[in-house]
């Protein structure tokens, strides 16, 4: 299980599913909640385009997709992407809505940093309006993603994202979710990750936990007991690269995070054991 190899034949599949209700326009780190998201998701997609190039171009190892709920439900890729639900990885190289200059810290070689102007794409803007309709979300999700599964039968099971701040408003979206993890490739079950940024004063900063002993209420409780259970490889990136100790029966599940442990979980949420 979680073994298929990715190739271009075979490629795997991310989905973000992404809270854009009118609370993500709170402060969370430098910024507000959806600029530090958008910024987050922007840089993986940088991150996974990279992966992919080789000598001859980019590699079609993925199809990616970002579901964006709030005022409304559906793809939220910009430009030419706009309305597209799954994307191979080369055309989302090809196409960003645009560059933008950003400040990036290096080393001066003297011991200090510096400022550098680099180009910054962006293909996902932060966007902050209407209601939380979860369940719609995932629905959503689950619909794109059978008919994924349906072309793409063999693959390294498709890895979902979902990065909240609230509780749904048009019911409880466990039916949903579970409908979202019994979906399956040949290779395993569909991999449901929760990145909850919590407004509770109680709620403190936790990575994949083991158990919900420490969540601060019913919604962050809900969404760690419907988060994916991490695959060994996963705890193998998490404990070697990131030093967080997870052992067997760590969730895909992350509290509170600040902007740096969330491109953490994304990164060990994407990224497969066997690349090809």
């Amino acid at each position: 299980m979680y073994s298929a190899e990715i190739s271009r034949s075979n490629p795997s599949c991310f989905l973000f599913i992404i809270d854009q209700s009118g609370s993500m326009s709170d402060p969370f780190g430098a910024g507000s909640k959806a600029g530090s998201v958008s910024d987050a998701i922007n840089r993986l997609l940088q991150n996974l385009i990279i992966k992919c190039a080789k000598s001859e171009g980019i590699r079609d190892y993925y199809h990616v997709g970002v579901i964006g709920y709030g005022a409304t439900v559906g793809p939220a890729f910009g430009g030419a992407l706009a309305g597209k639900e799954l994307v191979p990885i080369s055309e989302i190289a090809d196409h960003p809505t645009r560059l933008e200059k950003r400040a990036k810290k290096i080393p001066d070689g003297a011991g200090g940093l510096v400022d550098q102007i680099v180009k910054f794409p962006v293909w996902f803007d932060p966007v902050a309006n209407g209601g939380t309709p979860m369940c719609k979300a995932m629905n959503t999700a689950h619909t794109i993603l059978s008919q994924w599964i349906g072309e793409y039968p063999q693959c390294f099971p498709p890895v979902v994202i979902h990065i909240t701040d609230g509780e749904s408003n048009d019911g409880d979206p466990t039916a949903a979710m579970e409908q979202i993890r019994d979906l399956s490739t040949d290779d395993g079950n569909v991999l449901l990750f929760n990145l909850h940024i919590s407004g509770n004063p109680n709620a403190v900063e936790l990575r994949f936990p083991e158990t919900s002993d420490e969540l601060p209420d019913k919604y962050s409780r809900m969404l760690y007991d419907n988060s994916s259970i991490l695959t060994p490889f996963m705890i193998w990136v998490a404990n070697q690269e990131y030093q967080l100790n997870l052992s067997d029966g760590a969730r895909g599940f992350v509290l509170n995070a600040d902007l740096t442990l969330v491109i953490q979980a994304l990164d060990i949420g994407t990224r497969p054991a066997n690349l090809r």
